[in-house]
């Protein structure tokens, strides 16, 4: 026969199960259930039907999600006889046993029938009363992501059917949803004389007592998000630029505002240097305002959007991590040599120098530095020593010294950069940032110089009108008590 006929068993009331489905059970030699724990179970089994549980599985197996790759295995291999499979409600809904039965199915050449029943679903709709044409998310409380639900449609969670999973499904919600948005916990939908529905606030969802694998929970269109998110950015940008929208905003190119997102980046950075979290959090959204206002500067002249930004970074993370994406396996002494030889393959480069030309000129000088002599050592064009690094730094120095000497200012300033860029490459070897470590002198320099205006003024003198050398009493002051 080498066949598998699927039956819905519908949502749990004796008279919406469908006539095809019910004669499919009775007239089948090997039905299987994906579990008898629903209200029709007793009814066939009044009306003679025979039948096999495969609520084993979920006590053996160690995921719901190798539980239905063993049930769909097991429905599979009985296919040469003939067997008729039944799942509660409709088969094409919320069944993940039915989608894998039906792709090894067609891997095999399996012939496949399906009986649909009413599902839970029209159930819902029925008992909650609304109009599925206004739009619904429908969710499976064990894999669902916060992310996936919606505000502006309905949103039905099934396979509530215990306190944990209340509770798991209650803090993802919360991630999105108000504490105390008013949701539905509905039981037994479509079963007369079992149905309920109780209103709650979702805080105390995992209150509830009655769970049990016929549970459901309904949130209404139009709730309340806790958050916005980057899509409600995008969509005011799209009013910001429209033609009843800011005439400043209007008026921006990418070349405008390029420089806006430098700005805003190095603001991050400085937030991030003082571990300032509600620093980051407004300078992260900058930074991200930046993106969303190029994408949609993109959109309008018709070249890119939002989706399209976003889809490239994950084509790009995915295909630079072969190791965690991929089957490729490398140590982390060579992920970033492997990693260098991918972008070279990405841009289609076929030389370093190709490489060493695409580092933007924009960089700050020393970060630009770094990242030519990173890439060349890559290929092994580097010292072997620190030790000749120290002396480079000193051959460059005495070359400057020399230049000085000569007065030749543009020879000074040649040299100048060649000592730069050897105290870079000390850096790099000493594995430390250049641009940091600057930084920092910088910010001591600061606070240094501070102190000695502030000890100068108690001593009533203008820091102007003060000889150097009574400067640097005060300086040396400040490095003993600031360090």
């Amino acid at each position: 026969m080498n066949k598998i006929t699927i039956v819905g068993l519908g949502p749990g009331d004796i008279d919406l199960i469908s006539r095809g489905a019910m004669e499919a059970l009775k007239n089948s030699k090997r039905a299987v259930l994906r579990t008898k724990e629903h209200p029709v179970v007793e009814k066939l089994i009044e009306e003679g039907v025979e039948f096999d549980s495969l609520d084993r599985y979920y006590e053996t197996e160690c995921s719901f999600e190798k539980v239905y790759s063993s049930i769909a295995e097991h429905i599979v291999s009985m296919a040469k006889e003939g067997v008729v499979y039944a799942v509660p409600g409709h088969p094409r809904v919320a069944e993940n046993t039915v989608s894998l039965i039906e792709k090894l199915a067609g891997e095999k050449g399996i012939g496949l029938e399906i009986i649909p029943s009413m599902s839970f679903v029209d159930a819902m709709f029925n008992a909650l009363g609304f109009d599925p044409s206004d739009g619904f998310v429908l969710l499976d409380a064990l894999s669902f992501k916060s992310r996936e639900v919606s505000s502006d449609k309905a949103v039905i969670i099934t396979q509530v059917y215990s306190k944990f999973v209340a509770s798991e499904t209650k803090l993802k919600l919360m991630e999105y949803y108000d504490d105390d948005q008013g949701i539905y916990v509905v039981g037994h939908a479509g079963i007369k004389g079992s149905e309920s529905i109780v209103s709650m606030p979702l805080c105390e969802l995992d209150h509830y007592k009655g769970f049990d694998h016929l549970t459901s929970v309904y949130v209404p269109r139009g709730s309340s998000k806790k958050f916005k998110d980057v899509y409600e950015l995008e969509d005011i940008m799209d009013k910001l630029r429209s033609k009843d929208g800011c005439p400043w905003d209007i008026k921006q190119t990418h070349q405008s505002i390029k420089k806006c997102l430098i700005e805003e980046a190095y603001e991050l950075a400085d937030a991030i240097e003082n571990d300032d979290v509600e620093g980051m959090i407004e300078e992260l959204g900058d930074v991200l305002l930046q993106v969303v206002f190029h994408s949609q500067i993109g959109k309008e002249e018709g070249l890119f959007n939002l989706d399209e930004v976003a889809d490239s970074i994950c084509k790009k993370l995915i295909y630079r991590h072969p190791h965690v994406f991929g089957e490729d396996k490398y140590e982390e002494a060579t992920f970033m040599k492997k990693w260098e030889d991918m972008k070279k393959a990405e841009k289609g480069e076929e030389t370093v120098a190709e490489g060493l030309i695409r580092i933007p000129r924009h960089l700050p000088a020393l970060i630009r530095a770094h990242k030519a002599q990173t890439k060349a050592a890559y290929v092994g064009f580097d010292w072997k020593e620190i030790e000749d690094v120290y002396k480079k730094v000193q051959e460059e120095y005495k070359e400057v010294v020399d230049a000085h000497a000569a007065g030749d200012i543009q020879y000074i300033q040649e040299e100048l950069g060649d000592l730069l860029f050897s105290v870079v490459n000390l850096s790099r070897f000493l594995k430390v940032d250049p641009e940091e470590s600057l930084n920092i002198t910088t910010e001591k320099f600061i606070r240094r110089f501070q102190f000695v205006e502030i000890e100068a003024a108690k001593m009533g003198k203008n820091i102007q009108d003060m000889t150097l050398e009574e400067m640097d009493m005060l300086w040396e002051a400040a490095k003993k008590v600031l360090g």
